[in-house]
Formats: C-alpha cells, structure tokens, sequence
C-alpha cells in the first residue's frame, strides 16, 4: 500500500473480489479518516467470487450480504456488528447463475442474475438473516449483439429513492424494468419496462440525489442515458444520451459503474479498457450530462466505482490489476486525482459501513 497517510484509523470498508481469478475473498480494511487511505485488517472467508456485496441496520446490528457469482448463485450474510464479521447462516441459494448484483428493498435481499437473466427476492428475517426465495422473476427478450445479447443479463437490481418501486437493468434486452414489490408475500410483479436504444447494453444505473433523475450506463455502447423518473407513477423516461467517447470509440471499452456526486453536480463512469474515469457535469435540472474530461483510475480494469459516504474521495475497484485506488475529488470541477491504493486482488467492488 502507498499513501497510506497518518492519523487516527476509524471508519470500516469491505472489499469483494473474483476467488476464481486469485481473490482472498472478502477484504475488511480500516479507513484513514484524514487520508482516505485503506489499511487491510482481515480477511473474512465464506463463499466464492463475492463480486458484489451490500449491508443493512437491522435492530439487531449490521449485516454484510455478498453475492456468490457462481454458476450455482448464492448469497451469504455475515455479522459485522462485532468487531470480527461473523458468517450468521449457510449461503443461500438465489435459483439463478452468475448473481452479479444485490441490494436490500423493504425487508427482502434482491439479486441480479446475469447468466440467467433473472432477479430473486428473498426475506429477510429480523435479524437480518436471509430466507429462502419467495420469487424469482425471470425477464424476456434479446438485443442485436451476437455475442452478448443472445438472451436476458440481468445486471443491476436496486430500489429506486422513493422505495416503492424495484428496477433492474438488463444487458441482454436494452432495457430497465419497473416493478412493484409485495413486502408482505415477497413477490415482484411486473409495472413497466423502459427501451433503451438497440445494442446499447444497459449494465447500471445511479439516481440523481433529488430522486428525479436517473442515469443509466451502457456496457456495450459508451453512452451514459438521461432518464426523468417519475416516482409516483413508476415510469422512466429518456430524455437524452451523452457518448463517452464524442470522437471515436477506442477498441474494446467496456464502462462499469456510474456514480453522482452528493451534491447531484457531477457524474463520474469508470470505463475499463480506457482504465480512466470519465468525468461529466450534470446541469441544475439534472436532465443534462457534458463530458469535462477523463482522468486514469490509477489501475487496470476498474469493475467499480464508490463514493465515500463524505463525498470528498471515489474508489476504483481495479480488478485487472490487483487493487483499490483512492482519488480525491475537487469539489469545484468535480475533476478527481489519484492518492494512494492498496493491494486486493481480483477487486470487485467497496462499500463503506
């Protein structure tokens, strides 16, 4: 690790990697408050490729939840409320291949299934421990990629700011789904699907803090999409689309993440291929993305983006080469500059508890 700062060590970051391309697991890491710099505490066994994770209060503590991105998909829980994480059950299986994303929604732990191109809903009990799936909702369709749109991906599944309503965004068919959650049966139900242009590969998308607006990123083309989003009636519409690349596409891009600033001034994308970050400027309304510059994630291969819950760092996720990088935002331009990394290999994704 470089940069690693001086100071007090407070905060906790958790870090997922691939298993299968040399990932420890799950990295526990202390975060500098005064550099942003991570310090690896430990590392917590329990399930292969946990590329993604997530956490939620419960009234009985904190719990961590990781995807297995398996063929055989599964979840797994662990108690970090302790100062040791803690596995609180057996991984649980999602009934859909490749889990790549999950998030918590009214009581229930939802996955993205990417191979399978499904979204599962499992309960969570009070204590946050995951049940078995009460829905599995498998989505339909295709795009016009020969190679990767064959069939459904789902991506990303994710409320949306109001939490009444759960999208998912899938790859495979160019498109985001709306649908409603049935707390009490724990059953999605289908309220409407929005069309991105063919070929595009929606992979994530990130709201505007207003709740108003949401920006989705396409994998396959370079192009972040502008959506109003109206939550009262659940329906996401397109308003415009900013190129990544206005000049020339470079050969073999393949964007990760999007991330908007606390004060919804900024968007920033991780692209891989490129191992930048591209750097926009969102207009007051939120309706309008210009692309200001780029700038290196600092490694190779940035599979994620995050925010540090101050808003004054974002963190790359450098699967390609190993490790998390730290950059420090100017709060003026948005633009962010490299400070510091630490060694994790096969780095999927942080999130910050």
């Amino acid at each position: 690790m470089d940069a690693a700062g001086g100071g007090t060590h407070t905060g906790r970051a958790f870090i997922g990697s691939f298993t299968s391309a040399g990932g420890l697991g799950i990295m526990e890491a202390a975060v500098d408050p005064a550099t942003g710099a991570l310090i690896e505490t430990r590392v917590v066994d329990g399930v292969a490729n946990p590329s993604y994770l997530a956490f939620e209060h419960t009234g009985a503590g904190s719990v961590l939840y990781a995807v297995s991105e398996t063929t055989q998909g599964a979840v797994a829980a662990y108690d970090i409320a302790s100062p040791v994480p803690r596995p609180i059950c057996a991984p649980v299986a999602v009934h859909g291949e490749g889990p790549t994303h999950l998030a918590v929604a009214r009581g229930h732990l939802l996955t993205a299934n990417y191979e399978s191109g499904n979204v599962t809903v499992l309960p969570l009990a009070a204590d946050g421990t995951p049940q078995a799936a009460s829905d599995v909702l498998r989505h339909e369709g295709r795009g016009p990629d020969p190679a990767r749109q064959l069939g459904p991906h789902a991506h990303q599944v994710l409320p949306d700011p109001s939490g009444r309503w759960v999208l998912s965004v899938d790859l495979g068919t160019d498109s985001v789904r709306i649908c409603s959650l049935d707390a009490q049966a724990g059953k999605l139900t289908l309220h409407g699907q929005t069309a991105l242009p063919p070929g595009t590969g929606p992979r994530h998308l990130a709201f505007h803090p207003a709740g108003g607006h949401a920006y989705v990123l396409g994998e396959l083309e370079p192009t972040v999409t502008m959506c109003r989003w109206d939550a009262a009636a659940g329906v996401l519409e397109p308003v415009g689309a900013t190129s990544l690349f206005p000049d020339a596409t470079p050969d073999a891009v393949s964007p990760s993440a999007p991330v908007v600033s606390h004060d919804g001034r900024h968007l920033w994308v991780a692209v891989r291929g490129t191992d930048t970050i591209a750097v926009l400027a969102l207009d007051g309304a939120g309706e309008q993305a210009d692309l200001v510059t780029s700038v290196p994630c600092g490694g190779r291969w940035p599979r994620d983006l995050v925010l540090h819950p101050s808003g004054r760092r974002l963190y790359a996720a450098n699967e390609g080469s190993g490790d998390v990088t730290w950059l420090d935002v100017d709060s003026a331009t948005g633009i962010p500059h490299r400070a510091g990394s630490l060694s994790v290999p096969a780095a999927s994704n942080v999130v910050f508890v």
